[in-house]
């Protein structure tokens, strides 16, 4: 699909260009990003992967310019000259909550209503005096600056905007606070690709995007001409969009630069590999970088415990009872002189090779997260296992968000529920969850049947009071119950690294915070797991894990899912709900 919208300027020769150098950053004495350089040219879609907690989110807000680096620079030129405008999608809506829709996309396009009305106002001057070179400059200026933001094409965009990410019915004079999550996050989007700033940072784009939105999405960002900065864990979307990926897991750099430090591990933004091509193009190169890192760890290590064990042990030259064969005293000060000048000759080379290889050795490559699956906790418990069908939603519609639909999900199912933005996915798992109740219809759940939701919201409610200091492991211990926790520790999933289980929650990623809330749903396996929206939030590894798992796990699973990587290869049952909720 091909956009309307394209980024205002004509040409790569006027957009600007994203470049970022030695970037590092800590608070406290945790490193977040170190040694971190690369420049995203006009034209280009770089996207930022890794881990949860690996700084993309952190990098983005420094490009922004809403955090400051402990060193390195970021420098972004606008057309002609000056600073560049930076746009970012991040959680925090760019409008009032109190603007209605008309006000809130105002705002956007406010830069491009001032230039038109500066073409006017310098094409009265010029018409006053014709002659006059100043006026000549002023409206060629203004005329340059309105055709940069392509004034005259406002209306346009903003319908082709609107239809594209699913806001042509919403009423212009409803106040934004009154909207529902995605569609603010949809309005969020619509408001800066509207605002067309010279350089574009994206913060997962697609998380509230359906397939006609994210198409839309593609098409206009396939036609920007500034640098396109964007993290997101929609691997689809990385693979049609980006001309580049750049992967802030850490990198092979030398264990002089990314020496230790307490929370150094898994997550930590050390370096950064910049890989060409798609996400496809990625996979295969990551493992083999991966590869050679640890090989070239092996071999280094090797080296340096021969040059070790080369200086203890060249002090003399040839065998240790060695002694000239004459017995002249001229003679045996010769050889003595000759050997230890041999000696110290060796023992200095030895020791240069040595503090050479010491100062540019690769750091020791940190073990990698892997999730150890749905039942790592321990299977369902086979005296509570059902067979047949233990899950009905029978008519089942809820006013105004889910019209009768109708669903049986079977003991050890796997279930997969797409539609549309609207069509009522997540609030069907809701109603099966026993969250929210149907207004007809009804849900029948058999004798016993324990069923467990991961909403896409993160919930982790503070039951002891502990308050904003409480870390992820006293969250899973309050919320897994003690004794369970006890039972089935955090470190078991494999889904937080053992230096963020002691962090508190608050400072947690929102990806990290939905490991947390997973290992909490793990810990006592429900007969039916409901995934809404799982790979939301989650590094692109944990997700290709989280999938491989579904087909194993011994309870029903239903997983609620616009995510087109994972439609494409799902194995389970289908139920596709239309618009409006109508399957």
């Amino acid at each position: 699909m091909t956009s309307a919208l394209l980024h205002p300027g004509s040409s790569h020769r006027s957009a600007p260009h994203l470049s970022i150098e030695g970037i590092s950053l800590s608070f406290g004495e945790r490193r977040v990003l170190t040694d971190i350089s690369f420049a995203v040219p006009a034209g280009e879609r770089v996207g930022l992967i890794g881990e949860n907690g690996s700084g993309k989110t952190t990098l983005l807000r420094l490009a922004a310019g809403l955090l400051t680096p402990d060193a390195g620079t970021i420098r972004a030129d606008a057309p002609g000259g000056g600073n560049a405008r930076i746009g970012l999608l991040h959680q925090e809506a760019p409008f009032d909550a109190a603007a209605s829709v008309t006000e809130a996309l105002e705002a956007a396009v406010r830069p491009a209503r001032v230039a038109a009305a500066a073409v006017d106002e310098a094409a009265l001057a010029l018409a006053d005096e014709p002659h006059s070179a100043v006026a000549a400059q002023r409206y060629a200026t203004a005329l340059e600056r309105a055709e940069l933001l392509q004034v005259w094409d406002v209306e346009a965009r903003f319908g082709a905007m609107l239809a594209g990410l699913g806001l042509a019915d919403l009423p212009r004079d409803r106040a934004t606070g009154q909207l529902s999550g995605g569609q603010r996050a949809r309005l969020a989007l619509a408001w800066l690709l509207l605002s067309a700033p010279d350089v574009l940072l994206l913060d997962e784009p697609t998380n509230h995007l359906d397939d006609a939105g994210t198409a839309h999405l593609s098409g206009v960002l396939a036609g920007w001409t500034g640098p396109v900065l964007m993290a997101s864990h929609d691997r689809a979307f990385l693979d049609e969009t980006v001309t580049a990926l750049v992967d802030l897991d850490p990198a092979p750099l030398p264990h002089s630069v990314a020496g230790p430090l307490k929370a150094d591990g898994p997550g930590s933004g050390i370096g950064a590999t910049r890989y060409s091509g798609s996400y496809t193009d990625y996979l295969h190169s990551r493992m083999d970088a991966r590869e050679r890192w640890e090989r070239q760890y092996r071999e280094e290590q090797a080296e340096l415990a021969r040059l070790r064990a080369g200086v203890r042990t060249s002090h003399t030259v040839g065998h240790e009872n060695w002694s000239p064969r004459t017995e002249n005293r001229m003679a045996q000060k010769f050889y003595a002189d000759r050997n230890a000048k041999a000696v110290s000759r060796r023992v200095n080379d030895a020791r240069s090779r040595l503090a050479d290889l010491e100062e540019s050795q690769v750091r020791k490559p940190p073990a990698e997260l892997w999730f150890r699956g749905l039942s790592a906790a321990e299977p369902v418990q086979p005296g509570r296992r059902h067979s047949g069908p233990v899950l009905i939603a029978a008519q089942t519609a809820v006013d105004g968000r889910l019209p009768p639909t109708s669903l049986s999900v079977s003991a050890g199912q796997k279930w997969l529920i797409t539609g549309p933005n609207g069509s009522g996915k997540s609030t069907l798992l809701r109603a099966l969850a026993g969250e929210l109740s149907p207004t007809s219809g009804s849900v029948h759940r058999a004798e016993g049947l324990r069923v467990g939701l991961l909403a896409q919201e993160v919930k982790l409610p503070d039951p002891e009071g502990r308050g904003p200091d409480r870390t992820a492991h006293q969250a899973y211990e309050d919320l897994a119950g003690r004794s369970r926790a006890e039972q089935v520790p955090l470190s078991r999933f494999g889904l937080l690294a053992g230096r963020d289980e002691n962090r508190p929650v608050r400072v947690l990623s929102v990806g990290q915070q939905r490991r947390l809330a997973l290992a909490v749903l793990l810990a006592d396996p429900p007969d039916v797991l409901l995934l809404d929206e799982p790979t939301n939030h989650l590094a692109l590894t944990l997700v290709t894990q989280l999938e491989a798992a579904i087909p194993d796990y011994p309870g029903a699973v239903v997983v609620a899912s616009h995510d087109r990587w994972l439609r494409r290869t799902w194995r389970g049952e289908r139920l596709e709900l239309g618009v409006h909720g109508m399957p």
